[in-house]
């Protein structure tokens, strides 16, 4: 039986003197997630002892023949070919930080049950008792031969880095960190329909970053690789620049690629006469440094639940502004992004998930919004039916494109 959960009074007490009384009670979140949000489910029937012998023992015996002397048969004759891997250690989940891997798990599930919803992939979440980076990669490689991707999943920065560039250069499969890439895609997207609704070319833009995390570092990258004029990227001390001391190796690579305008100082200092902002840090941005950007500026303040600038604060100065909350227009989501990705990752069994790929799911994604692009629509709800079918076929189109497609 599972263990009920004091209900906790306003006055320190408990409910009925001191018992217990299960959230489930008073939470709807707890009654929905009670026995987890997602379940295995059988593809064949198993009506009688044919089709056991087909399913199992002795039919399953020639299939597993067949793979051990054709290994790429696998994603013809098993789940491989068609499930991902949602991997976290627990230490970046959500705005709830370093809660742990069981503590993760109904966000994994979650996960899990947006990649089917959305994007019609399944996938299996898989929460690692293990933090050290060696570790975390050995566990992925080894789990590796019964999936056809990884998604990486709520894993603190730095680390996030290193794990995903050495699982690709070991695995044959898509590793995809979607609090990086996924937040990146669905900016650009959203950053494109804008400067394609006041006249603009992103070429002609100067944006700034608030956060240098896992998720400002992606953006960044993909900005330079779609053609921003410039890019800068601030942390808690201020513009990541060559001239600052205290660098880590990816903040210094960082600084390799951005800030072509030499800036130093505060985010607020690099803001003046900016024409985008865009937060992912979480943190407050004073009123007068919206002000003080370039006119018919963008704001995308990213932060939940509460955005970098507020959306009435934004809108004086902003012509247009997107958050990540799901109560504004223009929310910035990554399930916008991440099932097409995989889906067209998957159906042409693409060995990895390149800048090229992320860059068409960017523009296909941008492109859904069409004719009716405003203001307040420079990105499509996640709940609209063209999403994932448009990022799936042009992921998989990129994918053969860039010979990363094995059919």
């Amino acid at each position: 039986m599972a263990a009920e959960i004091v209900n906790p009074r306003s006055d320190g007490g408990t409910d009925q003197d001191g018992g217990a009384e299960p959230l489930d009670s008073f939470d709807p979140a707890f009654a929905l997630h009670r026995g987890g949000k997602m379940a295995v489910q059988a593809t064949v029937p198993i009506r009688d002892k044919d089709d056991l012998s087909l399913a199992y023992t002795p039919g399953v015996a020639r299939v597993c023949t067949a793979i051990a002397e054709q290994p790429e048969l696998v994603n013809d004759y098993t789940w491989k070919s068609s499930v991902v891997a949602v991997v976290t250690d627990g230490t970046a989940v959500l705005g709830l930080g370093d809660i742990g891997p069981e503590a993760s798990l109904p966000v994994m599930e979650g996960k899990a049950i947006l990649f089917k919803q959305f994007g019609g992939v399944d996938a299996v979440p898989i929460a690692l008792a293990c933090t050290d980076v060696d570790d975390i990669i050995e566990t992925v490689v080894r789990l590796a031969p019964s999936f056809g991707g990884v998604n990486l999943e709520d894993i603190s920065a730095p680390r996030c880095f290193e794990i995903e560039r050495r699982l690709q250069e070991r695995l044959d499969i898509p590793v995809f960190h979607d609090d990086q890439h996924g937040t990146a895609v669905v900016t650009l997207a959203a950053l494109r329909n804008a400067a394609r609704l006041s006249g603009r070319e992103i070429g002609q833009l100067r944006a700034v970053i608030s956060g240098a995390g896992a998720a400002g570092v992606a953006i960044a990258k993909m900005l330079v690789e779609a053609g921003i004029g410039d890019v800068a990227v601030a942390d808690r001390k201020g513009v990541v620049s060559a001239g600052r001391a205290d660098l880590t190796p990816v903040k210094s690579e960082l600084a390799s690629f951005t800030n072509k305008a030499g800036l130093s100082g505060s985010l607020e200092d690099a803001l003046a006469g900016a024409d985008v902002f865009i937060g992912v840090s979480g943190g407050t941005v004073a009123e007068e440094a919206v002000a003080s950007m370039a006119e018919g500026a963008f704001v995308f303040a990213m932060a939940n639940p509460n955005p970098e600038v507020h959306p009435d604060v934004a809108h004086k100065y902003a012509a247009v502004v997107a958050t990540g909350r799901s109560d504004f227009p223009n929310q910035i989501n990554n399930v916008l992004a991440f099932p097409g990705i995989f889906a067209g990752a998957l159906q042409v069994r693409a060995t990895r998930i390149t800048e090229g790929m992320k860059i068409a799911a960017a523009e296909a994604l941008a492109s859904v919004v069409g004719d009716d692009l405003a203001a307040d629509y420079v990105i499509p709800s996640p709940f609209d039916d063209r999403v994932a079918p448009a990022v799936t076929a042009a992921v998989a189109a990129a994918a053969r494109a860039e010979g990363v497609a094995r059919r």
